[in-house]
């Protein structure tokens, strides 16, 4: 079974006769973080963890410095789901609606949802491509993406209990080691048929390398350093009082006039920054009357 060490990190594995890639992942602590500053039911728990395990599992082929974010927006009982992570395996999350809402298959929370996977830089370049989720799996849906998008086989495998999460993918690799295309495809089909047959019981409680041998013990592997995954938010004292910005003159002195202060809370983290009038003086725009 796994131990605690890796719990809350992500391996990833080459295969060294094939041009195929992988990644493992297995969240617990840092899913439970994103959950805690919100009272979730078990089906919106268990979307969220599909959701961190994919964006951890994306964000690992990041070749710069920067974030992936995965989106959906929908008029079912969650209007928005959001998972972000970082290149550094920092994620951070939020879903918004009915979070008291269940339902036998996740997606029918997010029904005729649009997904979004924004890739954006530090400093701010930004790419952004979106796939219909329209009844499939997360899983499925991103396979496509990534067919489209980037014209490279992929294959997800995503499970979430609601208190942990766990993710494989596969990604065909540009022809180096084999560039015959019928035994390039061959390959592919073996290496996505062998990992159709994983559980969610497998990911969550077998060592990587374990279930990595039990997948492909006929394969030469080369497997890498877990790296950690953690929560971590992005929200700042700063930040918050730039918000503040949007706000009129009249609306910002009205809240001064009814709290004597302004108290906003980070919804991802939960975390409270509190605003006094001398704070809220140095607003470079719409500047609090007194």
């Amino acid at each position: 079974m796994t131990s605690a060490k890796h719990h809350d990190t992500t391996l990833r594995f080459l295969f060294e006769d094939a041009d195929i890639r992988g990644e493992w992942v297995l969240l617990g602590e840092s899913l439970k973080s994103v959950n805690a500053c919100h009272p979730y039911s078990s089906s919106v728990r268990q979307l969220l963890g599909q959701f961190a395990a994919a964006v951890v599992l994306i964000s690992n082929n990041l070749k710069y410095s920067g974030k992936v974010m995965l989106q959906a927006r929908s008029e079912g009982p969650i209007s928005l789901i959001m998972l972000e992570c970082t290149s550094r395996s920092e994620i951070r999350g939020i879903a918004r609606g009915n979070c008291d809402a269940t339902a036998d298959q996740t997606l029918d929370l997010i029904p005729d949802a649009q997904l979004a996977i924004t890739l954006e830089r530090d400093g701010g370049q930004r790419y952004q491509g979106i796939v219909p989720l329209d009844g499939q799996s997360l899983a499925r849906a991103l396979d496509h993406y990534f067919l489209q998008s980037e014209q490279l086989n992929t294959r997800f495998w995503l499970f979430s209990d609601g208190n942990v999460a766990a993710g494989l993918m596969l990604q065909q690799l540009p022809a180096q080691r084999q560039i015959e295309a019928d035994d390039r495809q061959n390959q592919w089909q073996n290496a996505a048929v062998i990992a159709d047959t994983v559980t969610a019981d497998e990911l969550y409680h077998l060592l990587p390398k374990a279930l990595l041998h039990r997948l492909y013990h006929q394969q030469d592997l080369r497997v890498f350093e877990h790296q950690p995954v953690v929560f971590r938010c992005a929200c700042s004292r700063e930040r918050s009082l730039n918000a503040l910005s949007a706000f009129s003159a009249k609306e910002v002195n009205d809240m001064l006039a009814e709290q004597g202060g302004i108290d906003m809370a980070c919804e991802m983290c939960g975390t409270s920054y509190k605003f006094t009038l001398t704070d809220l003086l140095g607003l470079a725009q719409n500047p609090v009357l007194h």
